[in-house]
């Protein structure tokens, strides 16, 4: 195991005992991603000054537990950023094909640079504002992480996925009232089967929230 990578603001969090729970024979490559994040991340602009004493629970683990939602086929990560939860979604799930769309020049170079360090031949990288992008093939289904409020996320991410395919939306603890005001936009979009999943319980003391829907 790497070890803790100092920082002003602290040391990277001690990998904890539910990583191996969590990622089984795909941990190895996540310590390496995590260790790059936690090296040159707040340099990059990634993550925040503070956020290397929760990097582990906080943010790698936190999107890792999205892993099992995922189905064999296109996956969008909009807004994608620090590749939270693009990149450690694509580690966890080699079976699964990613797009990971993100606007920033600065952040879709860090993307390009990981996938091909850790050989993750699973990912395309996208340069795109969500509304701008472009598929080639409508996407199975979509997530994001920290981007805005659902209300504004649904016009963005629903669009992108086909006829049946799902959202996977990662959200915090206010999720069912994000919901209620998202009313108009779950009507446009048509989407069915609403519901918050809440994931890492009893695994993790923060737990991961999901809003998952149905488009079309």
């Amino acid at each position: 195991m790497p070890e803790p990578i100092a920082d002003a603001a602290g040391e990277l969090e001690v990998e904890p005992a539910a990583a191996a729970t969590i990622l089984g024979d795909r941990l190895e490559l996540t310590r390496r991603f995590t260790a790059n994040l936690a090296a040159r991340g707040e340099e990059l602009g990634l993550i925040g000054p503070l956020e290397l004493p929760r990097l582990w629970t906080r943010h790698v683990l936190n999107s890792a537990l999205v892993a099992p939602l995922l189905k064999p086929g296109r996956v969008g990560d909009v807004g994608s950023g620090a590749g939270l939860p693009g990149l450690v979604l694509a580690i966890a799930r080699p079976d699964v094909e990613f797009v990971l769309i993100e606007p920033m020049e600065r952040r879709v170079a860090w993307l390009v640079d990981q996938a091909a360090e850790l050989e993750l031949t699973n990912v395309e990288v996208v340069r795109a504002r969500a509304e701008d992008a472009r598929m080639y093939r409508a996407l199975d289904q979509v997530t994001a992480r920290a981007v805005s409020a659902l209300r504004t996320l649904i016009p963005l991410t629903a669009p992108l996925v086909r006829e049946g395919g799902e959202l996977v939306l990662m959200k915090g603890a206010g999720a069912e009232r994000e919901i209620e005001a998202a009313e108009k936009p779950i009507r446009k979009f048509k989407l069915s089967g609403v519901e918050v999943v809440e994931l890492g319980v009893g695994v993790l003391s923060e737990t991961t929230r999901v809003v998952r829907a149905r488009v079309g």
